[in-house]
């Protein structure tokens, strides 16, 4: 089994990759947001919790957090998990090392996709004007002001996963400014090495 985290700021391609690599290597993808929003209408013991912190307008606690992922983890179906949007923080970076301890399994490694931030927020702009042109809906956060305070929040309290992983040896980095193809091909590299 094969578990992965991917880093990377905002608008950096992740949900691009993992939407890849559950097609192509059948992994589930763990998007914390699909499970807060999943969790709060299951009717569950834990769902019940994560919906009235939600209805209070409060964050969900890491404790929350990690009890969906590990009934995720223990529900399996897949060659292996993204985590994806978690962990954002060192303390659930050392949460998530622990349930996976407790669950017999291990990360394989965290993807940092590292990317230009100025060629970013061009990106961002640019995929903006292009759903104006369609005659599209224009996401709220894809203008430059909203984008920025986004990367700086991403920088802020995610980057230092990135020394984190580093330090631990399962820190991994691709061109997150190369073509989705060439990114992905890059990611498969480093998965295929790690399963040798």
């Amino acid at each position: 089994m094969t578990n992965i985290i991917l880093l990377g700021p905002p608008g950096a391609g992740k949900g691009t990759q993992a939407t890849r690599l559950v097609k192509e290597r059948g992994m589930v993808q763990l998007s914390t947001g699909d499970m807060l929003r999943e969790a709060k209408t299951s009717g569950t013991e834990m769902g019940k919790r994560v919906a009235e912190v939600m209805d209070r307008g409060e964050l969900v606690t890491d404790e929350i957090v990690i009890g969906l992922i590990e009934e995720k983890l223990k529900a399996g179906g897949g060659a292996g998990f993204i985590f994806d949007g978690f962990p954002r923080t060192l303390a659930q970076a050392d949460a998530l090392n622990a349930l996976l301890a407790k669950l017999g399994q291990k990360l394989e490694g965290a993807i940092q996709l590292v990317v230009d931030d100025e060629a970013l927020i061009s990106r961002i702009v640019g995929r903006a004007d292009e759903a104006r042109a369609a005659g599209l809906p224009v996401r709220a956060d894809d203008n430059p002001e909203v984008f920025a305070d986004r990367l700086r929040a991403y920088y802020k309290s995610t980057a230092p996963l990135i020394g984190y992983y580093y330090h631990a040896g399962d820190l991994f980095t691709v061109d997150g400014m190369a073509s989705p193809d060439a990114v992905a091909g890059q990611i498969a590299a480093i998965l295929d090495q790690q399963a040798e």
